[in-house]
């Protein structure tokens, strides 16, 4: 379920406006659930309502709602095809020596599973709750929505690559190894070959390599490495040993520890994941440290944004194959209005809640109908409702459900914008990118989109020597 990755450069400036004439050609499908576009195409001529969709005149599909903000104003040329879509091409052949993942990058969301005939014209999904109330009024902070009668099963996006200790790789990494003790033998580093050889490892075949390095040199490949590097080159090497999995606890950790916590550093880690990330972010920081992941930020956080964070590591979101229902959309977007602007103060845990219990489809819907309806963008009403981390995270959320790629290309540049550059920001969000390659492929075209120039430009601009060097080859 993954598109193959992009021919060539992004075409810059051409092709904007310029949508496909018809439907994207593909192999058959036989799934029973209708065909969708692209992300960011415009509708395709139905002759019959889809499934799901709200009657004729209550406010547009998703997709069609007027998009003011910048994140979504790119044409789709601009990026590959976001994953997880009906009628998407075969990914190209793998030539990769481990038995294939059948799972979806971090950010994406699989297609629906079971054979589930569409209603009749015209039919809603039966629903559990009346019309003029909301859908789930009783439910905790943090829970999420009940699923309809008779709705299809949810599937658990599964974890992501790196994060299930099970999805070890079958790939003999000995040349690697004996590749990276002969370059750190005798007087100096070879520099080049470590950056070759570490800049596009899979995270399936880092414990392999570090493994092998133990068993044919003896030696630690951390230890060794540690003690040959310097600088945010070293800094850089020694997250990708890691492997994401074990830099998330890392990064975490170092979040934590000491006086003052570093709110952006855990929403990085912990705002948008599935919950099968999230569970096994909370296992290895037990096992590490020997901890509860819950009780250190209880410890370190108070007042409500301690309970916001509670809500995310409580692993209860909407799975990435839940439904998007039309009449749970329209609940969220008047309660989300009414805990903000239709009134004076503002209930923050209301809005937590909503935004840290749905999934990124079903956010994406949420923010599309919120703009339709109010005619005001989502993050802008949490912008002027909220301040200070809180605001940060959310906007966060939002543009987590929104557009992962645009929303991890303003991180990129935050961390080189104004005067200096916080290069330890800079390398670790380079890293969380660079695990998946169709995902960077698609940060470096937000990139481009937004700011006009390309990614690893403005890299080179920020860096230097090796250090420039390793991140420029962890993004080509």
């Amino acid at each position: 379920m993954s598109y193959p990755p992009p021919q060539g450069p992004y075409g810059g400036q051409q092709g904007y406006q310029q949508y496909p004439p018809g439907p994207p050609q593909g192999p058959p499908s036989h799934s029973p659930y209708p065909q969708q576009q692209p992300y960011g195409a415009p509708p395709y001529p139905q002759q019959q309502q889809q499934y799901g969709a709200p009657p004729p005149g209550q406010y547009p599909p998703p997709g069609q709602y007027p998009q003011q903000h910048p994140q979504q104003q790119y044409p789709p040329s601009q990026y590959p095809p976001q994953q997880g879509q009906y009628g998407a091409p075969p990914p190209p052949p793998s030539h990769s020596p481990y038995p294939p993942q059948q799972q979806q990058p971090h950010g994406q969301y699989p297609q629906p599973q079971g054979q589930y005939p569409p209603p009749h014209q015209g039919q809603y999904p039966p629903s559990q709750f009346p019309s003029q109330q909301p859908p789930y009024p009783s439910a905790p902070y943090g829970a999420p929505p009940p699923q309809p009668h008779g709705a299809p099963p949810v599937m658990p996006t599964p974890p992501s690559p790196g994060y299930d200790p099970n999805q070890i790789a079958r790939v003999d990494m000995s040349g690697a190894a004996d590749g990276l003790r002969k370059a750190m033998k005798g007087f100096g580093t070879d520099e080049a070959t470590v950056i070759r050889i570490l800049a596009h490892i899979p995270p399936q075949e880092i414990p392999v390599l570090k493994q092998t390095y133990q068993q044919r040199h003896h030696r630690s490949l951390e230890a060794d490495l540690k003690s040959e590097l310097s600088g945010y080159f070293e800094f850089a090497v020694l997250a990708i040993l890691r492997g994401p999995l074990q830099q998330d606890v890392w990064c975490i950790y170092d979040a934590l520890k000491g006086v003052g916590t570093k709110e952006s550093l855990l929403d990085d880690v912990l705002i948008g994941r599935s919950n099968a990330d999230i569970r096994a972010i909370k296992t290895a920081y037990q096992q590490t440290y020997r901890r509860s992941l819950e009780s250190d930020v209880k410890a370190d956080l108070s007042a409500k944004t301690e309970r916001m964070y509670s809500m995310i590591l409580a692993a209860t979101r909407q799975e990435e194959s839940a439904p998007v229902y039309p009449q749970a959309v329209d609940a969220d977007v008047s309660e989300l209005h009414r805990a903000t602007e239709a009134k004076t103060g503002t209930e923050q845990l209301t809005v937590c809640s909503i935004l840290t219990s749905r999934s990124d489809g079903q956010i994406r819907a949420i923010a599309q109908a919120y703009e339709h309806k109010y005619r005001r963008a989502l993050e802008t009403v949490i912008r002027s409702e909220f301040a200070g981390h809180m605001e940060d995270a959310l906007v966060r959320m939002v543009r987590s459900g929104a557009d992962r790629a645009m929303r991890d290309a303003l991180a990129l540049e935050e961390c080189m914008k104004g005067p200096g550059t916080k290069d330890e920001r800079l390398v670790e969000r380079v890293v969380a990118v660079h695990w998946d390659r169709q995902h960077a492929a698609q940060v470096k075209g937000a990139y481009r989109h937004r700011f006009g120039k390309e990614l690893v430009n403005r890299i080179r601009g920020e860096t230097s020597g090796d250090y420039e060097k390793m991140l420029v080859a962890m993004l080509e």
